[in-house]
């Protein structure tokens, strides 16, 4: 067995079965549970400060405060606790270390960010270094459906100045990514039997004018004035339903599309541009009924200037512990942009690894991430 108390930790969290239940509460109500109290554990035995704050249905975000000497910024590590799911994988909460690597659900998305937070506590302590502001760190829920956790947290957790987010960037440096808005359109028709298709409105033909907007609209937006780092806003339609059989005419049809948003951007904006090409067929076609749902997820963009102090700072220490540095756009949303602060995308790992069926994490790159946390505190404190 490893001695590390870094690679105990991460073993130990893969073991610990916390995948999302995507709003399926009859799966798992608390899918979250064990690894909430087994980080909550952790931070109590480096002598943290710690806290935690129900979300929804008993799922717990967790969080420790190493307390500075005073006057320094408030300095936050946060990671998510869920994973997504496992069909198809041959045990995915076993373990393994080969060839440098640690193989397991979870392992890279993002498990091995939570055990380096912890490490750089442990660190931290060893060496006495002296903060003079706060470091905080936390595990939130749900980041792989519905972000609750970290929306949670940016309304009722404590007050935060900077933030570094482990999700897996092979150690880049991401302080920005596109926003994401999810919603659904729903047509509505009227139903009647098929052999009668004049007496009903069928939904279905409705939506199909609709689609043929809406791919105009996506690649209308593929040719606008793209943002330096983040490219183009982008939209998609990932869902279909309607009808019930054959021999009847659907009276309802729904699309979930999903819209990714630029700075500049915003849901207002995007919303604004649905109703115009709602409208525009129903100039067209009086018998044309739609319906726009709330966003069941509406996650800002990420876009911290490159002048911060908290990116001066991590590129300084990226470029002490790696001899370089490399600044992107993250290509998904994160939980970031709902801390309400500065923030940068940093963690060990490969997004090709992420929810796929042999997950799995370099060991030396989870101890490059620890070195590079450390470094980039230090610098942001002045010390």
């Amino acid at each position: 067995m490893n001695s590390d108390p870094l690679i105990l930790d991460l073993i130990n969290m893969i073991s610990i079965p916390s995948i999302n239940n995507f709003g399926s509460n009859d799966i798992n109500q608390n899918p979250e549970n064990e690894m909430s109290n087994y980080f909550e554990l952790q931070l109590n035995k480096l002598g943290l400060e710690v806290q935690s704050r129900e979300v929804a249905n008993g799922r717990r975000n967790v969080w420790g405060r190493l307390k500075g000497t005073g006057g320094g910024p408030t300095i936050m590590l946060a990671g998510h606790m869920d994973t997504v799911g496992v069909d198809g994988y041959d045990n995915p909460f076993v373990p393994k270390i080969e060839n440098g690597k640690i193989f397991g659900r979870g392992s890279c998305d993002m498990k091995a960010g939570l055990s380096a937070y912890l490490d750089v506590v442990r660190k931290i302590k060893e060496k006495n270094i002296s903060l003079s502001g706060d470091l905080i760190i936390v595990g939130v829920i749900d980041e792989e459906h519905e972000m609750i956790g970290s929306i949670d947290f940016g309304t009722n957790g404590p007050s935060i100045d900077y933030a570094i987010i482990a999700e897996p960037t092979n150690l880049d440096l991401c302080p920005v990514h596109k926003g994401q808005v999810l919603l659904s359109i729903e047509i509505l028709g009227k139903a009647a039997h098929s052999s009668m298709p004049e007496n009903g409105i069928n939904a279905i033909n409705n939506m199909s004018i609709l689609l043929h907007k809406l791919q105009e609209y996506a690649i209308s937006l593929s040719k606008r004035n793209a943002d330096k780092l983040l490219g183009n806003p982008s939209f998609n339609v990932g869902l279909i339903v309607g009808g019930d059989n054959a021999c009847s005419v659907p009276d309802s049809c729904r699309i979930d599309i999903d819209r990714r948003i630029v700075s500049g951007e915003n849901y207002e904006n995007f919303l604004d541009e649905l109703n115009e090409i709602c409208l525009s067929i129903q100039q067209d076609i009086n018998n044309f009924k739609y319906s726009i749902s709330s966003p069941f997820l509406n996650i800002k963009p990420l876009n911290t200037p490159l002048n911060s102090p908290l990116m001066h700072a991590i590129q300084k220490a990226s470029d002490e512990i790696l001899g370089s540095h490399v600044i992107k756009a993250f290509p998904g949303s994160t939980d970031a942009p709902n801390f309400n602060c500065e923030a940068v995308i940093c963690g060990p790992g490969s997004l090709e690894q992420c929810h796929s069926l042999n997950e799995y994490i370099d060991i030396e790159e989870i101890k490059n991430a620890v070195n590079i946390y450390i470094s980039a505190i230090i610098n942001l404190q002045g010390n």
